[in-house]
């Protein structure tokens, strides 16, 4: 029996869980469904996995480990701006290649101590500019809950779109917003519901000037 549930491998379990969120989202994912697509009984999964939550952990784990080694090489002469600007829009791209990849990935806990290396370069950068370490940490924690959060309201709009729900189209939008008492609501609109990759580059950008602002100011002593 021993032999049987090691036989399971996390690769395989963790390729299947992929497979199951990409066709049914998050709420599909279950372990026992999960369970039935490896074709084994409930404890096979629960040998590997104490829940649905430690899956998602090593899920987010192996999502964080893409967007990093999928990164441009670390620059230690790239300007500061821009390396926070290729930060963000490689783990965007990161977290839209699999449905609600945002959803599933926050909140979770990072399974693989080695992935701490790369927040470490990453703060060294904003220090080395001159941030204070906590400064570092708010700016990286910032750009970081900005991109999942973005990446959340983007992929669940767009899976509405994708099932024609009337909420999420423009048009209709503008049919319940009367232009004459709301014009800069109505106006809205055309940002929030298309070109999300400008909306989210000027988002970044706005972090970006704030974190910027901080190297004005005096560091605690």
């Amino acid at each position: 029996m021993l032999d049987f549930f090691m036989a399971l491998d996390q690769k395989l379990i963790l390729g299947q869980a992929f497979a199951i969120l990409n066709e049914l989202g998050l709420e599909g994912l279950t372990l026992r469904r999960l369970a039935a697509r490896l074709g084994v009984q409930a404890p096979a999964i629960y040998w590997h996995f104490k829940g649905k939550q430690e899956l998602l952990d090593k899920m987010a784990t192996q999502v964080f480990r893409e967007a990093v080694h999928e990164a441009p090489p670390f620059d230690e002469n790239l300007p500061w701006q821009d390396w926070a600007r290729s930060y963000c829009l490689g783990l965007r791209k990161t977290l839209l290649r699999y449905r609600e990849g945002a959803k599933m990935f926050s909140g979770t806990y990072l399974t693989d101590a080695e992935l701490y290396a790369p927040m470490d370069a990453s703060l060294r950068k904003l220090t080395s500019a001159g941030l204070s370490l906590r400064q570092s940490v708010v700016g990286l924690s910032t750009l970081y809950s900005f991109t999942v959060g973005f990446v959340i309201e983007e992929q669940a709009t767009a899976l509405a779109q994708a099932e024609r729900d009337p909420k999420y189209d423009l048009a209709h939008r503008n049919a319940r917003i009367d232009k004459e008492k709301h014009p800069l609501a109505h106006a809205a609109g055309s940002v929030m519901f298309t070109d999300h990759n400008t909306s989210f580059l000027e988002g970044v950008n706005v972090i970006i000037a704030g974190i910027a602002s901080l190297q004005a100011l005096p560091q605690p002593v």
